[in-house]
Protein backbone atom coordinates (compact mmCIF):
# COMPACT_ATOMS: atom_id res chain seq x y z
CA UNK A 1 0.00 0.00 0.00
CA UNK A 2 3.09 2.74 1.60
CA UNK A 3 4.50 1.87 -2.66
CA UNK A 4 1.29 2.88 -4.16
CA UNK A 5 1.11 6.46 -2.69
CA UNK A 6 4.40 8.21 -4.11
CA UNK A 7 2.84 7.20 -7.53
CA UNK A 8 -0.91 8.18 -7.32
CA UNK A 9 0.53 11.83 -6.38
CA UNK A 10 3.22 12.28 -9.18
CA UNK A 11 0.08 11.25 -11.75
CA UNK A 12 -2.21 13.93 -9.94
CA UNK A 13 0.64 16.01 -10.23
CA UNK A 14 0.50 15.94 -13.80
CA UNK A 15 -3.08 16.23 -13.81
CA UNK A 16 -3.16 19.56 -11.64
CA UNK A 17 -0.14 21.33 -13.49
CA UNK A 18 -0.67 24.16 -15.00
CA UNK A 19 -4.92 24.15 -14.08
CA UNK A 20 -6.75 27.27 -12.32
CA UNK A 21 -8.26 27.09 -9.10
CA UNK A 22 -11.26 29.08 -8.38
CA UNK A 23 -13.05 29.20 -5.16
CA UNK A 24 -16.48 29.51 -5.61
CA UNK A 25 -17.13 30.58 -1.43
CA UNK A 26 -18.27 33.67 0.32
CA UNK A 27 -16.62 33.95 3.78
CA UNK A 28 -19.17 34.24 5.56
CA UNK A 29 -19.56 37.28 8.31
CA UNK A 30 -22.14 39.62 10.33
CA UNK A 31 -24.95 40.74 8.91
CA UNK A 32 -24.66 39.11 5.44
CA UNK A 33 -27.41 38.11 3.66
CA UNK A 34 -29.39 35.15 5.02
CA UNK A 35 -32.53 33.02 5.42
CA UNK A 36 -35.52 35.91 7.29
CA UNK A 37 -36.06 33.22 10.17
CA UNK A 38 -32.54 33.08 10.38
CA UNK A 39 -30.43 35.08 13.32
CA UNK A 40 -27.32 36.84 12.58
CA UNK A 41 -24.03 35.70 13.27
CA UNK A 42 -22.53 36.70 16.55
CA UNK A 43 -18.13 36.21 17.12
CA UNK A 44 -16.35 36.94 20.00
CA UNK A 45 -12.75 36.65 20.49
CA UNK A 46 -11.75 34.51 23.61
CA UNK A 47 -8.25 35.58 23.14
CA UNK A 48 -6.63 37.68 21.03
CA UNK A 49 -3.16 38.29 20.25
CA UNK A 50 -3.90 41.96 19.83
CA UNK A 51 -4.68 42.37 23.34
CA UNK A 52 -1.51 40.81 24.68
CA UNK A 53 -2.97 36.84 24.81
CA UNK A 54 -1.10 33.99 23.21
CA UNK A 55 -2.73 33.38 20.60
CA UNK A 56 -6.12 34.44 18.94
CA UNK A 57 -9.49 32.31 19.25
CA UNK A 58 -12.77 33.06 18.47
CA UNK A 59 -16.55 31.85 19.82
CA UNK A 60 -18.94 31.73 16.45
CA UNK A 61 -22.42 31.57 16.82
CA UNK A 62 -24.38 30.68 13.69
CA UNK A 63 -27.12 28.50 12.31
CA UNK A 64 -26.00 25.65 10.16
CA UNK A 65 -27.36 27.40 6.66
CA UNK A 66 -25.24 30.43 6.95
CA UNK A 67 -23.00 31.77 4.07
CA UNK A 68 -22.18 29.27 1.38
CA UNK A 69 -23.61 26.01 2.78
CA UNK A 70 -24.37 22.61 2.54
CA UNK A 71 -27.96 20.93 2.83
CA UNK A 72 -27.88 17.28 3.82
CA UNK A 73 -31.73 15.48 3.28
CA UNK A 74 -31.96 15.74 6.62
CA UNK A 75 -32.76 19.31 6.67
CA UNK A 76 -35.87 18.98 5.59
CA UNK A 77 -36.59 15.10 5.73
CA UNK A 78 -37.15 13.04 8.52
CA UNK A 79 -34.97 10.05 9.25
CA UNK A 80 -32.83 12.08 6.25
CA UNK A 81 -29.20 11.21 5.31
CA UNK A 82 -27.18 13.93 7.71
CA UNK A 83 -24.24 15.71 7.22
CA UNK A 84 -21.59 12.61 8.59
CA UNK A 85 -23.39 10.26 6.76
CA UNK A 86 -22.37 12.14 3.36
CA UNK A 87 -19.21 10.03 1.97
CA UNK A 88 -16.33 11.81 1.14
CA UNK A 89 -16.58 9.92 -2.61
CA UNK A 90 -19.14 12.29 -3.22
CA UNK A 91 -17.18 15.42 -2.31
CA UNK A 92 -15.40 15.76 -5.33
CA UNK A 93 -17.39 15.28 -8.35
CA UNK A 94 -17.57 16.61 -12.08
CA UNK A 95 -18.41 19.55 -12.27
CA UNK A 96 -21.56 21.10 -14.93
CA UNK A 97 -22.92 24.88 -15.19
CA UNK A 98 -26.43 25.37 -16.73
CA UNK A 99 -25.82 29.01 -17.33
CA UNK A 100 -28.88 31.59 -17.53
CA UNK A 101 -27.57 34.43 -16.64
CA UNK A 102 -28.26 36.44 -19.32
CA UNK A 103 -32.32 35.78 -18.47
CA UNK A 104 -31.92 36.36 -14.94
CA UNK A 105 -30.33 39.60 -16.31
CA UNK A 106 -33.83 40.98 -17.82
CA UNK A 107 -36.11 38.85 -15.90
CA UNK A 108 -34.92 38.02 -11.97
CA UNK A 109 -37.81 35.63 -11.57
CA UNK A 110 -35.95 33.46 -14.61
CA UNK A 111 -35.73 29.90 -14.25
CA UNK A 112 -33.84 26.81 -15.90
CA UNK A 113 -35.99 24.90 -18.84
CA UNK A 114 -35.29 21.89 -20.71
CA UNK A 115 -33.95 23.48 -23.48
CA UNK A 116 -31.17 24.92 -21.62
CA UNK A 117 -30.21 21.43 -20.62
CA UNK A 118 -30.46 20.16 -23.43
CA UNK A 119 -28.55 22.51 -25.34
CA UNK A 120 -25.91 22.12 -22.54
CA UNK A 121 -25.85 18.62 -23.50
CA UNK A 122 -25.81 19.10 -27.14
CA UNK A 123 -22.32 21.00 -26.77
CA UNK A 124 -20.70 18.85 -24.74
CA UNK A 125 -23.12 15.36 -23.97
CA UNK A 126 -24.73 13.83 -21.65
CA UNK A 127 -24.35 15.19 -17.88
CA UNK A 128 -22.48 12.85 -16.26
CA UNK A 129 -23.92 10.65 -14.14
CA UNK A 130 -22.79 11.45 -10.35
CA UNK A 131 -22.12 15.14 -11.19
CA UNK A 132 -22.14 18.49 -9.33
CA UNK A 133 -24.82 20.64 -11.23
CA UNK A 134 -24.75 24.38 -10.37
CA UNK A 135 -26.99 26.61 -11.51
CA UNK A 136 -25.24 30.00 -12.99
CA UNK A 137 -27.45 33.12 -12.69
CA UNK A 138 -25.14 36.12 -11.55
CA UNK A 139 -27.06 36.52 -8.52
CA UNK A 140 -24.02 36.23 -6.56
CA UNK A 141 -22.99 39.81 -7.79
CA UNK A 142 -25.08 41.11 -5.27
CA UNK A 143 -23.43 40.17 -2.48
CA UNK A 144 -23.11 40.76 0.29
CA UNK A 145 -26.29 43.34 0.11
CA UNK A 146 -29.28 41.53 1.73
CA UNK A 147 -31.69 43.66 0.27
CA UNK A 148 -29.97 43.32 -3.20
CA UNK A 149 -30.14 39.80 -2.76
CA UNK A 150 -33.46 39.64 -1.60
CA UNK A 151 -34.76 42.07 -4.70
CA UNK A 152 -38.32 42.18 -2.42
CA UNK A 153 -41.48 44.54 -4.34
CA UNK A 154 -43.30 47.38 -2.61
CA UNK A 155 -45.23 44.32 -1.85
CA UNK A 156 -42.53 42.51 -0.30
CA UNK A 157 -42.41 39.50 -2.52
CA UNK A 158 -39.43 38.60 -3.69
CA UNK A 159 -38.17 38.11 -6.86
CA UNK A 160 -35.15 36.12 -7.08
CA UNK A 161 -33.97 33.22 -9.73
CA UNK A 162 -34.36 29.83 -8.97
CA UNK A 163 -34.19 26.26 -9.87
CA UNK A 164 -37.69 24.94 -12.02
CA UNK A 165 -38.84 21.52 -11.45
CA UNK A 166 -38.66 20.18 -15.19
CA UNK A 167 -34.85 20.85 -14.55
CA UNK A 168 -34.57 18.88 -11.40
CA UNK A 169 -37.04 15.95 -12.27
CA UNK A 170 -34.28 15.03 -15.46
CA UNK A 171 -31.15 16.15 -13.88
CA UNK A 172 -32.21 13.99 -10.37
CA UNK A 173 -34.23 11.04 -12.00
CA UNK A 174 -32.61 10.82 -15.71
CA UNK A 175 -29.18 11.83 -15.43
CA UNK A 176 -28.91 10.74 -11.71
CA UNK A 177 -26.48 13.76 -10.33
CA UNK A 178 -25.11 13.87 -7.06
CA UNK A 179 -25.94 17.35 -5.90
CA UNK A 180 -26.83 20.67 -7.23
CA UNK A 181 -26.33 24.15 -5.87
CA UNK A 182 -27.13 27.98 -6.85
CA UNK A 183 -25.69 31.64 -6.24
CA UNK A 184 -29.07 32.70 -4.63
CA UNK A 185 -30.74 31.73 -1.23
CA UNK A 186 -32.73 29.17 -2.08
CA UNK A 187 -33.38 26.65 -4.48
CA UNK A 188 -37.14 28.07 -5.49
CA UNK A 189 -36.89 31.10 -7.13
CA UNK A 190 -38.69 34.00 -4.72
CA UNK A 191 -42.07 34.33 -6.21
CA UNK A 192 -42.62 30.87 -4.42
CA UNK A 193 -40.53 31.14 -1.02
CA UNK A 194 -42.49 34.78 -0.70
CA UNK A 195 -45.17 32.42 -0.49
CA UNK A 196 -43.86 29.61 2.27
CA UNK A 197 -43.23 27.31 -1.16
CA UNK A 198 -40.16 25.44 -1.15
CA UNK A 199 -41.32 22.50 -2.63
CA UNK A 200 -38.18 22.05 -4.95
CA UNK A 201 -35.69 21.79 -2.35
CA UNK A 202 -38.21 19.72 -0.54
CA UNK A 203 -38.22 17.25 -4.10
CA UNK A 204 -34.29 17.35 -3.77
CA UNK A 205 -33.71 16.87 -0.43
CA UNK A 206 -36.44 13.75 -0.25
CA UNK A 207 -34.73 12.33 -2.93
CA UNK A 208 -31.73 11.83 -0.92
CA UNK A 209 -29.60 14.32 -2.91
CA UNK A 210 -27.54 17.20 -0.68
CA UNK A 211 -27.01 20.86 -2.38
CA UNK A 212 -24.85 23.66 -1.75
CA UNK A 213 -26.54 27.61 -1.49
CA UNK A 214 -24.75 30.61 -2.01
CA UNK A 215 -22.10 29.95 -4.11
CA UNK A 216 -19.82 31.97 -6.00
CA UNK A 217 -17.43 32.93 -8.69
CA UNK A 218 -19.48 30.67 -11.36
CA UNK A 219 -18.52 33.00 -14.13
CA UNK A 220 -14.87 32.32 -13.54
CA UNK A 221 -15.65 28.09 -14.37
CA UNK A 222 -16.47 26.49 -17.45
CA UNK A 223 -19.80 25.23 -18.31
CA UNK A 224 -17.87 21.67 -18.81
CA UNK A 225 -14.94 20.03 -17.91
CA UNK A 226 -14.34 21.30 -14.83
CA UNK A 227 -13.75 19.22 -11.41
CA UNK A 228 -15.57 20.47 -8.04
CA UNK A 229 -14.45 19.65 -4.71
CA UNK A 230 -16.79 20.65 -1.77
CA UNK A 231 -15.94 19.88 2.11
CA UNK A 232 -17.53 20.63 5.27
CA UNK A 233 -17.47 20.29 9.19
CA UNK A 234 -18.63 16.87 10.08
CA UNK A 235 -21.03 17.48 12.83
CA UNK A 236 -22.63 14.17 14.16
CA UNK A 237 -26.28 14.40 13.19
CA UNK A 238 -26.18 17.32 11.54
CA UNK A 239 -28.62 19.39 9.12
CA UNK A 240 -26.63 21.71 7.92
CA UNK A 241 -23.43 23.76 8.14
CA UNK A 242 -20.98 26.38 5.88
CA UNK A 243 -18.90 24.83 3.20
CA UNK A 244 -15.52 25.53 1.40
CA UNK A 245 -16.28 24.63 -2.51
CA UNK A 246 -13.67 25.72 -5.10
CA UNK A 247 -13.35 24.15 -8.74
CA UNK A 248 -10.45 22.72 -10.55
CA UNK A 249 -10.14 23.30 -14.40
Amino acid sequence: MQGTSPRLWADLAALLKGRTYTDLTHAFHPGQPRFAAFPDETREALFDIEKGDGFTAHRYSIVGQWGTHVDPPSHFIRGGLTLDKIPVEQMLLPLVVIDISQRVDANPDATPTLADVQGWEARNGDIPEGSFVALRTGWSRRWPDPEAMANKDAAGISHTPGWSHEVLKYLIETRHVSAVGHEQTDTDPGIATSRQDFSLETYVLAQGKWQIELLANLDGVPEAGAIMIATWAKPLGGSGFPARVFAIH
